[in-house]
């Protein structure tokens, strides 16, 4: 039965397991559904003033709201010399930068998954933090302005040491023996997407950790953290439900594959085992594009999906670029087709309803890679 997005996060509260994983193509609302939780389980509040109270961090932390909110970039718009990282006043990074010193700690994780040249410095009052390119001999680069995909693992690596010790804190039983009340009424930990930046073998590496600190996080007799983790990568999904032993009894009702429907309403569905045994991924995509495409209802994220599908054909076939599979009299313009509509995300960028022609080419794509290419016919007499 389909579903608003308010009705899905309803029935993810409802479910009291420790570990709720979803997997959900780009595009389909995942990360709109952190929020639609976020509000369903702290609603924001009015004092005496009627000013507004942000009660959410009190009892949910959710990893896209610090991708939001935690940082920003100070360009020095004047000089163009020093730009800077400015860290958002809260009680939870003042908490693990000042008061439990972890910075050191975040700045080995960042080097970690980036380069390990690449510096980053906070200020004494942890207000800020700005980058340089270490070269030896006490000599560097100068102030950096760090990539978007490096800035997202830097938010992550503070994120990564405050669950850490949001889960060493809570696993003390005694409430008074605690060194802070701050995470007392702390419920929930929703994770949507860490990074996505990050090549294979780091991926599998930070799924590995953020499974064994949610290993580590006390839940006994239905009460703990409970964590939900959404991703639109399928290797971090594969990875998380093995490390976390999702396909043993009793826990296998915590992983769910998030449908959008044409008509603007969701289906939370339920999946036993991993994405290669629960669900299959390039052709439940195929699916969605046949039935777009037959329907004359294609939309823009259709185009994201027709890339993930020639990515995960061209991987499977061998090929080293996905675009070897586009047809050779049309490849270049093709190729600039699906790049420029998978890649534009800005609300404002593009109107949502594609032209006849775009509608068309995704058919002709689609096409394509079914009649021209042997892994269907496989996989369907396989099946």
């Amino acid at each position: 039965m389909s579903k608003s997005l308010e009705g899905i996060a309803k029935e993810l509260k409802k479910n009291n397991k420790k570990v709720q994983l979803i997997y959900a193509f780009n595009g389909t609302g995942k990360t709109r559904l952190s929020k639609e939780f976020k509000k369903l389980i702290a609603p924001k509040a009015m004092n005496e003033d009627e000013e507004e109270i942000e009660l959410g961090r009190t009892k949910i932390l959710y990893y896209n709201a610090f991708t939001e909110d935690l940082l920003y970039w100070d360009n020095d718009l004047e000089r163009d010399e020093e730009p800077k990282l400015r860290i958002q006043p809260n009680s939870f990074t003042d908490w693990v930068l000042r008061t439990q010193g972890q910075d050191q700690n975040i700045i080995s994780n960042f080097q970690h998954y980036t380069n390990d040249k690449l510096m980053p410095h906070f200020n004494p009052d942890f207000s800020e933090v700005v980058f340089t390119l270490e070269r030896g001999n006490d000599e560097n680069s100068g102030r950096l302005k760090i990539s978007k995909g490096e800035e997202s693992i830097f938010v992550w690596s503070i994120f990564h040491c405050l669950i850490e010790q949001v889960i060493n804190t809570l696993n003390i039983p005694e409430p008074s023996d605690r060194d802070t009340d701050e995470f007392n009424q702390l419920e929930y930990i929703f994770i949507d997407d860490p990074v996505s930046s990050l090549d294979e073998n780091h991926l599998i590496e930070l799924a590995v950790n953020l499974a064994t600190l949610i290993k580590l996080s006390d839940f006994t007799n239905g009460k703990g953290l409970r964590f939900i983790i959404s991703t639109h990568n399928p290797l971090f999904y594969n990875v998380l439900h093995n490390e976390l032993d999702l396909k043993k009894k009793g826990k296998k009702e915590g992983c769910y594959l998030l449908e959008r429907f044409e008509d603007g309403s969701f289906n939370l569905n339920t999946k036993y085992g991993d994405s290669n045994r629960s669900f299959s991924y390039h052709l439940h995509i195929r699916q969605l594009l046949e039935e777009a495409t037959a329907n004359n209802q294609v939309q823009r994220y259709h185009f994201t999906l027709l890339r993930n599908l020639y990515e995960k054909t061209a991987s499977f076939l061998g090929y080293k670029e996905w675009s070897d599979l586009l047809p050779g009299d049309k490849k270049v313009y093709l190729n600039r087709i699906i790049q420029f509509t998978s890649h534009s995300t800005l609300s404002n960028e593009t109107i949502t309803e594609p032209s006849d022609p775009e509608k068309q080419t995704v058919r002709f794509l689609l096409d394509n890679l079914i009649n021209n290419y042997g892994f269907w016919q496989q996989e369907e007499e396989n099946g």
